[in-house]
């Protein structure tokens, strides 16, 4: 008796198995974390062999929590942190090297003579993307132009190149499929998101063979079975999609004009923009939202690199808190930030900056100043950044932008909610699930395996836990938003 869909949810700083009922109800959920490799500054990395071991580890641990076995699961949806870039060996299926994670700066100089040589609008009309490390291109050029041999084997046709999706897919299926989806593959820089084909003029750009490139199929359909010497079973892998795009389709935003904003290491605001691809000018990246029932979806995306991240660095790098739920708990000590603003451009800025060389920033400091000043100022950087991105986002559209539906580990803080919620002068939908990345993959597994007949069936699970509405004036939102831009100002461009 089938009674189960397993999501994989592979992200940058854990690997998540959750077991969803038909009714999206979560039965089991098993997360591991694991270690973020730091070579040089601005570099990180991944072990693709930790990413697979932790992966398999938890999906196995789900099933044996409840005393289940993978004979009731229906089949597989894989999300996973998206751009991260992955290259291995075909015959012995062992990385050349690890991962270069999408926070990863290393290829910021190449990424700027890339622009300087003219190729910022081509780029831009064929990918939907800007020209920044960020994306998986100059990532797998790096890998060939510095591992030694690599290159030498690429043009050989013996290494594969996948984002994590993919990473995962081949060790599932013992090495038997070599595939992707629309949705990871338009953020490669590689992939033409009008033709659906990878691009041979941005290859030969970047100089990297056409025969590492996986298979991209619908982010709903069978991509293949898993190894049965693996798990013993044979199971469909029914549904892949990148992280952002998976919680889109989890949060329903199923209509043209719905958008989503998931709070995770990252903030990602995603809108559905329908079957057409929209492309800007101004900061904001066109995307493949996904491929489903022979038609593909577009959004337009606002992306932010640093939000749960930093208050992961309030826990482990400051040591200002013992866990990331303590956040709440030590900024509402303080009825405000007390005039601090933190900037935590770790690893550059995103939208609508797109600033490489920007470096984080703590300004404002008095000789009042204490920790719970800097805990409460770190959480709504998060809320300032996705004001940012909707700003850009309204101007873009010509108008403003009525809720905001949110998802993602941070949008349980009800604090940072209504932060949120006051600074965008709008009502914050949490649902009852936040796992919505988890749950969007979920979907696209039952889709493609017959579990629903529509996404109109979907449509019926969604329940909404809370609604976050605005409490302050336009005239304190206006002065809040003021000083937090006259601080990024500050960080921009520090590194050069």
């Amino acid at each position: 008796m089938k009674k189960y869909i397993m999501a994989l949810d592979q992200g940058t700083t854990s690997s998540r198995c959750i077991l969803f009922t038909k009714d999206g109800e979560t039965v089991s959920m098993v997360q591991r974390e694991f270690p973020q490799i730091f070579p040089k500054e601005g570099w990180v990395e991944h072990d693709p062999l930790t990413i697979w071991s932790t992966q398999i580890s938890v999906a196995t641990e789900a099933l044996y929590k409840i005393g289940s076995s993978w004979d009731e699961v229906y089949g597989i949806g894989i999300t996973n942190q998206r751009e991260t870039t992955i290259v291995w060996d075909k015959a012995t299926g062992e990385p050349v090297y690890n991962a270069i994670v999408w926070q990863c700066r290393r290829t910021a100089d190449y990424c700027k003579s890339l622009e300087d040589s003219g190729y910022s609008n081509l780029i831009k009309e064929k990918t939907g993307l800007l020209i920044d490390p960020y994306f998986s291109a100059t990532k797998i050029k790096w890998i060939l132009d510095n591992v030694e041999g690599a290159r030498a084997k690429a043009e050989r046709g013996e290494l594969a190149f996948g984002t994590v999706d993919t990473w995962l897919i081949w060790k599932l299926t013992g090495g038997a499929v070599h595939a992707t989806d629309y949705s990871n593959a338009s953020r490669t820089m590689l992939y033409n998101i009008s033709e659906l084909k990878w691009d041979t003029e941005l290859l030969k750009i970047m100089n990297i063979p056409y025969s590492m490139l996986p298979e991209v199929k619908p982010s709903s359909s069978i991509f293949g079975y898993t190894d049965k010497s693996l798990i013993g079973a044979s199971v469909a892998i029914g549904g892949v999609a990148g992280d952002q795009q998976a919680a889109l389709f989890g949060q329903c935003c199923f209509n043209e004009g719905e958008l989503k904003n998931t709070y995770g290491t990252g903030a990602f605001l995603l809108m559905n923009t329908g079957n057409t691809p929209r492309i800007t000018n101004n900061g904001l990246l066109t995307t493949i939202a996904w491929g489903l029932d022979g038609k593909v979806y577009y959004a337009l995306e606002g992306s932010v690199f640093t939000c749960g991240a930093a208050i992961q660095w309030l826990r482990d790098g400051m040591k200002l808190i013992e866990s990331a739920q303590d956040s709440e708990y030590y900024a509402s000590k303080v009825k405000d930030s007390g005039g601090v603003m933190v900037v935590p451009a770790f690893s550059g800025l995103g939208a609508p900056w797109w600033d490489p060389y920007a470096r984080g920033i703590i300004i404002g400091i008095t000789r009042a100043t204490n920790k719970y000043h800097i805990i409460r100022a770190t959480l709504e950087s998060m809320a300032f950044q996705t004001a940012d991105v909707i700003d850009l986002m309204e101007r873009t559209l010509g108008r403003k932008i009525t809720e905001l539906k949110v998802d993602g580990g941070a949008s349980a803080n009800n604090l940072l909610m209504a932060f949120q919620s006051d600074i965008l002068g709008v009502n914050i939908e949490r649902p009852s699930c936040v796992e919505t990345t988890a749950l969007g993959a979920a979907y696209l597994a039952g889709l493609a395996l017959g579990v629903y007949s529509s996404v109109e069936d979907i449509k019926e699970n969604r329940k909404v836990e809370k609604i976050f509405s605005p409490k302050n004036d336009e005239e304190w939102r206006k002065n809040k938003k003021s000083v937090w831009r006259r601080a990024v100002e500050r960080s921009l461009l520090w590194q050069e």
